[in-house]
């Protein structure tokens, strides 16, 4: 009796401290051209897959991936539109702290720009994902590029 309660709290503990990580749905690329499809975007693609619309150009300086200080007004959300975070009145980072997406996508706006970066997992949070963003998730961040220092 005790090696059949032995082995069943053995399975037990192996089942409950095994994680899943295959709970998550990746997004894929069709789901971006879905949502670039169903909401009627002019988008462009890198070479990295960042999807991204110019909305307006800018005039200023351009950002840098070393860029220390450039503040950005953003608001982001999944392909649902459920947004998940918003900063309207400026985020201040440096381009080297933040996720992929937004070190290649921020440099292809000059100050004053406005537009959306459209950021698959990969290039965002992954497929672990990160506090209330699930991992394989599409992230869409509508930004506004307010400085470069």
């Amino acid at each position: 009796m005790k090696s059949y309660s032995y082995l069943f709290f053995s399975l037990l503990l192996f089942i409950s401290c095994s994680k899943n990580d295959t709970n998550f749905e990746l997004q894929t690329e069709e789901d971006i051209i879905k949502y670039i499809a169903d909401n009627n975007l002019n988008a462009q693609k890198t070479s990295t897959g960042l999807y991204y619309v110019i909305t307006k150009q800018g005039t200023g300086k351009r950002p840098t991936n070393s860029s220390a200080n450039v503040t950005v007004a953003y608001k982001g959300y999944f392909l649902d539109g459920a947004v998940f975070d918003q900063n309207p009145n400026g985020f201040t980072a440096n381009l080297n702290q933040v996720i992929k997406g937004w070190t290649e996508g921020l440099q292809l706006f000059n100050e004053g720009g406005e537009g959306i970066l459209i950021v698959p997992y990969q290039l965002g949070y992954g497929a672990n994902g990160r506090g209330t963003i699930p991992g394989g998730a599409v992230l869409i961040f509508d930004i506004k590029l307010f400085s470069v220092n």
